[in-house]
């Protein structure tokens, strides 16, 4: 829910609650005009629909935190809604045939004035759950890729081709195991020195010194092949094509 809907949503409840209220004092009215001229007497008459506007009141500004909790007040404000209405309409419908409304008249009258009580309730209670609902703004804006974008109508073909190239990936080589892992991480270490580590010192790096199956030799061959066309080959930061100490097993 945006702000502007919270406000909006806002200033209804508000209208509402005002419907509701003119209701309630209207039975209010008829159930005092209905008792003895006494001060006991009228406020016994009066409660049954204040305490029907104060439990519409609290079901719909008390958050929901148990569903069974929720569905007891409810029931409880249905009961309190019964009793004012049995009350309020007996009462009306006296006072109404006292002051001169036709006997159909004055049973009618009664309805209309619960009726506004009971939609007044049911809307409040209704809009309590827009008003729990949190407050969001507008989403934040997407940044766009310049360089993935695809050109509009208006992009002319050089400002497509002027875009900068997305960088070369960052793994170059992927060693195949841990021998190869080992053997990969001194050959880029004698290279960062300036030197090509030989067969024999990428097989000693592995743990198989004295070994004669060539697996260092191999390994020189492949490292060479996967950074043979990379721009950022570790011997071209050096300043020289790399060289071989002593002779490959």
């Amino acid at each position: 829910m945006t702000d502007e809907e919270y406000n909006q949503y806002a200033r209804l409840r508000w209208g509402v609650r005002a419907v509701l209220t003119l209701g309630v004092a209207a039975s209010v009215a008829a159930n005092i005009l209905h008792a003895r001229n006494d001060p006991i007497s009228q406020t016994i008459a009066a409660w049954p629909p204040i305490a029907l506007l104060l439990a519409v009141e609290l079901v719909s500004r008390v958050p929901i935190r148990r569903r069974w909790l929720t569905a007891a007040r409810i029931c409880a404000t249905i009961v309190s809604a019964s009793i004012a209405a049995y009350v309020s309409y007996w009462h009306m419908t006296g006072v109404a045939a006292r002051y001169g409304e036709e006997t159909i008249s004055a049973h009618l009258l009664p309805l209309s004035v619960d009726g506004l009580i009971v939609i007044g309730s049911v809307c409040l209670v209704e809009l309590g759950a827009y008003r729990r609902t949190p407050v969001t703004g507008p989403p934040p804006p997407v940044e766009i890729d310049r360089r993935t974008q695809a050109p509009g109508p208006q992009q002319t073909r050089q400002d497509a081709t002027a875009l900068p190239d997305p960088p070369e990936a960052a793994t170059i080589y992927a060693p195949s195991g841990e021998e190869d892992a080992l053997m990969y991480a001194a050959w880029q270490a004698g290279i960062a020195d300036g030197q090509e580590p030989s067969g024999a010192d990428l097989a000693r790096a592995a743990g198989r010194a004295g070994d004669a199956s060539g697996i260092g030799r191999r390994a020189v061959r492949r490292y060479r092949d996967a950074h043979a066309t990379s721009a950022d080959a570790p011997w071209r930061a050096n300043g020289h094509q790399p060289t071989t100490r002593g002779a490959a097993p």
